[in-house]
């Protein structure tokens, strides 16, 4: 993309950003525009569109914060535009709300001049968006979702379920990647979960879903979940995933059902004769958010090139946590007290490491500026959108 172009739509976004509540304010404009100029594409989205305008939001602003990157950015355009086709999304579609963006950012109140040069700008850079998607879509000979059954749901704690599922084919996708997810009870309303096992050839999925106070879909998932219901999988999307090739050990830090796409990786890994090192750091307000620390711990002992270091931020189970006591989990007693960020920072630079963080938005900035201070080469850190 021309550099030019570039930036003057970062200085474009950043005048909006710089406005109280501007990105709400652009992002329930451009939905208006859309839906009054363009109608048939209401039928794409939730009735609630409180979640959909934020996500909105964060992949413009992903997007545009990484334009220069032309190789990451542009795999990620490719798995966005495989992943829209469980919506039905035509080439004509991405034409509407190309269109509806720049209406909205024409529009918006700031401070930055609209002009012929600007609205180009905005025009090169979206169509090189909806040309990636567009081409990446339409490339794809796959099943735009894959319908599954669920066979299990396992309450393990009073606010996280793992939930298995058989798909009704088996899905292609690297260990560490995420998925988006529909449930029966929650119309149009996709939820991202990463799966917690290597795909395989009986088609079986696990996730693990914590309880999002004030959610809409996970509190359904925890609570109403029923063996027997029908779910829609959207494509995989991501770049976590362990690096074979570049031949550097790992470093996973994974917070609360952050684990699941690391479960996912390591599981992969012991199926191979040999592997790389890897270090896991699993991380918790509580003890009893290592739930999965019995499994992992399991892995430990049987696959020497594991080390699996539990952190708690707290030594105390909450009031409200009912479930076994954590002096009963696998490895408690080599556990950890801190900041996950601080406590793996205070093992040293890890700068020989392949790192990958797994968690809140939160705890992802924390542990890698935590990193970074340490020493630690950015280029090394490795996240997925916190969306």
């Amino acid at each position: 993309m021309d550099s030019q172009a570039i930036s003057l739509v970062r200085s474009s976004f950043k005048a909006i950003a710089a406005v109280p509540d501007g990105p709400q304010t652009l992002s329930g404009s451009f939905y208006a525009l859309l839906f009054a100029r363009y109608p048939e594409t209401r039928d794409f989205f939730p009735a609630a569109m409180d979640v959909q305008r934020d996500r909105l939001i964060s992949a413009v602003q992903y997007v545009i914060d990484r334009l220069e990157q032309s190789g990451q950015i542009l795999t990620y355009l490719a798995q966005l535009g495989r992943d829209h086709r469980k919506y039905g999304v035509q080439d004509a579609h991405y034409v509407a709300v190309g269109n509806s963006l720049i209406a909205a950012v024409e529009q918006f109140p700031s401070t930055e001049p609209w002009t012929d040069e600007l609205e180009q700008a905005w025009r090169d850079v979206l169509s090189v968006i909806a040309a990636t998607m567009m081409d990446a879509a339409n490339a794809e000979s796959g099943p735009p979702a894959w319908g599954a059954t669920v066979i299990e749901h396992l309450p393990v704690r009073k606010d996280i379920s793992v939930v298995r599922l058989r798909l009704d084919e088996p899905m292609s996708y690297n260990p560490g990647q995420y998925v988006s997810v529909q449930v029966p009870s929650r119309p149009r309303m996709w939820r991202y979960l990463s799966p917690a096992n290597p795909p395989n050839d009986e088609g079986i999925i696990e996730f693990h879903i914590r309880r999002v106070s004030g959610g809409w879909v996970s509190p359904a998932i925890v609570t109403q979940t029923q063996v027997g219901e029908r779910w829609v999988v959207g494509s995989p999307l991501g770049d976590l995933g362990v690096r074979f090739e570049n031949g550097r050990d790992a470093l996973m830090i994974g917070s609360g059902t952050g684990i699941a796409p690391l479960r996912a990786q390591i599981l992969d890994m012991a199926r191979r004769p040999q592997n790389l090192r890897v270090h896991l750091f699993f991380a918790g307000r509580y003890p009893c958010d290592l739930y999965d620390l019995g499994t992992l711990w399991a892995l430990a002992e049987q696959n020497p090139w594991l080390t699996v270091v539990p952190v708690t931020e707290e030594d105390e189970d909450p009031w409200w946590y009912t479930g076994p006591s954590s002096a009963t989990l696998p490895g408690m007693h080599r556990r950890l007290t801190g900041k996950v960020g601080q406590v793996v920072a205070d093992f040293g630079t890890w700068s020989e490491r392949d790192i990958q963080l797994v968690g809140s938005e939160a705890m992802i900035n924390t542990t890698r500026f935590r990193l970074q201070a340490a020493g630690t080469p950015p280029e090394n850190i490795r996240h997925d959108p916190s969306y």
